[in-house]
């Protein structure tokens, strides 16, 4: 008859379950320091620790991860601007506020998503070519948060007051800082090449 280990078992379990937490516990400290770095600490913190056992304590993927998040932000800002060009009553100047801000808003998904793209396809590159692909990166990162913050712009002043431009505002912000986080730590990994 096999003798089994039984008992040996729980304890490897529990050693598995420790190393776990310690790796998950390390991968989270990294993107707490990491954050440090960026415009909106907590934002980034609060937006990344779900990713943290894929980001582990890699600059690349933390910079990949964020810029990801970027682009589902703004794909879903983009969505939400796009819902409402379709209200009803809208006055001619929300229209064009509104429809300004969808063009400002799908380039920025657009500059965004190439930069996810030259992100991945440059693999483990370093010296020239890899600072040349970090270039393109940080340009078109840098480029789709103007294009956020210029969405508002046609929602400044009086005249367009109200629910539509308290939305729109909150959102944007919360995409741009997103961005600017990603760019943040897009920077950091450009500067350990």
């Amino acid at each position: 008859m096999a003798r089994t280990n039984l008992p040996l078992l729980p304890l490897i379990l529990s050693l598995l379950y420790i190393a776990g937490k310690a790796e998950s516990a390390a991968s989270t400290n990294f993107i707490e320091v990491s954050c440090k770095a960026t415009q909106y600490p907590a934002v980034c913190v609060q937006s990344l620790s779900a990713y943290a056992s894929a980001i582990q304590q890699s600059p690349r993927q933390l910079a990949q991860t964020a810029l990801s998040l970027s682009q589902a932000r703004a794909e879903s800002m983009k969505a939400f601007v796009k819902k409402l060009t379709k209200f009803k009553g809208l006055k001619a100047r929300e229209y064009a506020a509104i429809k300004d801000c969808l063009d400002e808003i799908g380039d920025s998904v657009d500059r965004i998503s190439q930069s996810v793209q030259e992100l991945k396809a440059m693999g483990k590159g370093k010296g020239k070519d890899f600072l040349w692909h970090m270039s393109n990166v940080e340009t078109w990162v840098s480029a789709a948060l103007t294009d956020e913050n210029t969405c508002l712009d046609g929602f400044s002043g009086r005249a367009l007051e109200g629910r539509i431009k308290t939305s729109v505002r909150a959102r944007v912000t919360n995409v741009a800082q997103v961005t600017s986080n990603a760019l943040a730590l897009v920077n950091q990994l450009a500067a350990k090449y």
